[in-house]
């Protein structure tokens, strides 16, 4: 994320507030027995309703360190964009609006529920919802839904959102996307049939257990043709949703109203509460939280959590209004397998024991607020994550391994070491700061590493370029990531799976490319018993630890604001901890 001067590193003082914090409140829930709050309680929005409303109207000011990715719904990759992106774009299966681990259940949006599925697993049928309606007014219907849908397979220009479904529905990759598409209608994609404006069927090759899931993303969303604008329909999508775009300047600031041709009764899972939305993008994280603090702005639309001063001054003068959110991301090292010397597993391996990875955690906020050290390439909470540590990272409390990082450097025929450049991103709090600890760590046994600080915004075509990657001499990105949905699939595939290798919008930053990773995905997909699927990626995260290949650091957590005009405010496990922006109001 953009490039400026190095953050300072969290103070002893800063740690020791937020560990008091932490001492004197539990952090599952909230504090509502402290008669010295005025508000809902520290960590109020995690387990509940924090000021449950029904009253309409204000306008909800959000505020980001950083711009959307995109706000083409087949583009987006960004979690915070999928969470406020449906405030104006609709799928034909949605999260449920509730707090915690109940969002995790999928439930009818455009649809009047979830799929109709045949017994072989292979076919899915929708029926579509009455009175949906385009932002001008006309029907939506079960052809702008599959041409949405399509719209994926036009990878010359429409660049950087999940692939599940083309993965899925054209695995051999056949369709070549509907602006190539000769046919009349431009609606040539077999596996998807609209046999009436009301009814949509996808017809997979072979089943998925998870690709409901994969109609829960934006890239599931439809798009009406006569409006598609190719590369620039980021600039202004069509609405489907409560709320329509009435400005948007990249980078600076976006602005929804009221979208008048939205029927409530087409939509039950969207209050549409606030009169008018608001972002403002600003780089100037710490000034952010200050504004935040003050009442200029509700609520981050980030969702990364406050800066080290933020988290200082939330904790001492406003308590009530923060909440210590578990998040189901993983902070990570890819290391890069082809950049030399790292195309070397030893090489890779001594990264591993050099690093500090308590030092790491520091850096981000301590065990309180950045979150506890990780062991396993899969959150804690997606089937695959188990306690196996071939380095010993936890049983030495993160602390590194410099002789053992040594014995590897000899091992790759490094025995001096090697020089190589890390990228980190700059409107990412901390994750600098952890890109320089990490480089003082790694020069302890003579690995050189050059800090490139990246604007987060662009980091699909940067790091996500594998040609970008080998043209600036790449060999370590340092990013987070969170599950797609929660299971192995939805977490893992885009990291790790060869096949999700992209010229542009390329996840699998370590371009790993191990046949035997391919086969597991496949193996634990196409199973029907969870403890199998389960075993599968559990031996999946074995070989890439054993590979060295992805060095996963912190199993995040962080201090998030919750303004206090805000209403409908709670955590959602469906967005990974972010609070759940549709259901949001304000008191005026």
């Amino acid at each position: 994320m953009p490039t400026g001067s190095p953050k300072r590193r969290l103070a002893a003082g800063a740690a020791l507030v937020v560990a008091a914090l932490v001492t004197t409140t539990a952090c599952g829930g909230g504090d509502g027995d402290d008669k010295s709050e005025k508000g809902a309680g520290y960590s109020a929005a995690l387990n509940k309703v924090v000021n449950a409303s029904t009253k309409k109207g204000g306008t909800l000011k959000f505020v980001g360190k950083q711009d959307f990715d995109s706000l083409d719904p087949q583009r987006t990759y960004y979690g915070m964009t999928w969470d406020f992106m449906r405030f104006f774009t609709r799928t034909l299966v949605t999260y449920d609006t509730k707090p915690g681990a109940a969002s995790n259940k999928l439930v009818g949006d455009l649809a009047t529920g979830p799929g109709e599925v045949s017994a072989d697993g292979k076919t899915y049928t929708y029926k579509l919802r009455d009175d949906l309606t385009w932002e001008d007014g006309s029907a939506l219907t079960s052809k702008d839904i599959k041409y949405g849908i399509e719209r994926i397979w036009a990878t010359d220009t429409i660049t950087g959102g999940p692939a599940y479904i083309k993965q899925t529905l054209d695995p051999k990759g056949e369709y070549k996307g509907p602006y190539k598409d000769k046919s009349a209608d431009k609606l040539g994609l077999k596996a998807i049939e609209t046999p009436d404006d009301k009814t949509i069927v996808f017809k997979l090759p072979k089943p998925n257990g998870d690709f409901e899931q994969f109609l829960a993303m934006p890239t599931g969303a439809p798009v009406k043709q006569s409006k598609d604008t190719g590369a620039k329909y980021t600039q202004q999508p069509f609405s489907s949703g409560p709320y329509k775009i009435q400005s948007h300047k990249a980078n600076k600031s976006l602005v929804l109203v009221r979208n008048t041709a939205w029927k409530k009764s087409s939509d039950p899972l969207r209050p549409a509460l606030p009169d008018k939305i608001t972002v403002t993008i600003s780089a100037n994280l710490e000034e952010n939280d200050k504004r935040l603090m003050e009442g200029d702005y509700d609520i981050d639309v980030n969702g990364t959590g406050m800066t080290q001063s933020g988290r200082v001054s939330a904790v001492e003068d406003h308590r009530s209004d923060i909440d210590n959110i578990q998040t189901s991301f993983v902070r990570y090292v890819a290391l890069v397998h082809t950049a030399k010397p790292l195309d070397n597993v030893n090489c890779r391996k001594a990264v591993f024991y050099a690093t500090d990875f308590a030092g790491l955690q520091q850096t981000r906020g301590g065990a309180v607020a950045g979150g506890d050290i990780a062991n396993s390439v899969f959150p804690k909470t997606i089937p695959g994550y188990t306690d196996y540590d071939p380095y010993g990272v936890l049983a030495r409390k993160g602390k590194p391994d410099l002789a053992k990082a040594k014995d590897a450097l000899k091992e790759c025929g490094k025995p001096s070491g090697f020089s190589t450049k890390l990228t980190a991103r700059t409107n990412n709090p901390g994750e600098v700061d952890a890109a320089e600890a990490l480089q003082e760590q790694l020069g302890k046994v003579g690995i050189k590493v050059e800090v490139d600080p990246i604007d987060g915004a662009q980091s699909s075509s940067i790091t996500g370029s594998p040609k970008v990657v080998k043209e600036r001499g790449y060999g370590m990105t340092m990013s987070g990531w969170g599950p797609d949905f929660p299971t192995g699939q939805g977490y893992a595939q885009p990291l790790f799976d060869s096949r999700f290798i992209f010229e542009n919008g390329n996840y699998n930053e370590s371009q790993i490319k191990d046949k035997s990773v391919d086969q597991l995905f496949d193996d634990a997909i196409a199973s029907t018993d969870p403890a199998k699927s389960k075993a599968l990626y559990e031996d999946m995260n074995k070989r890439l630890l054993d590979n060295a290949d992805w060095m996963p650091f912190i199993y995040e957590k962080n201090i998030s604001w919750r303004g206090p005009r805000l209403t409908n405010v709670y955590s959602s496990a469906a967005y990974n901890g972010r609070y759940d922006y549709v259901s949001l109001g304000v008191v005026k």
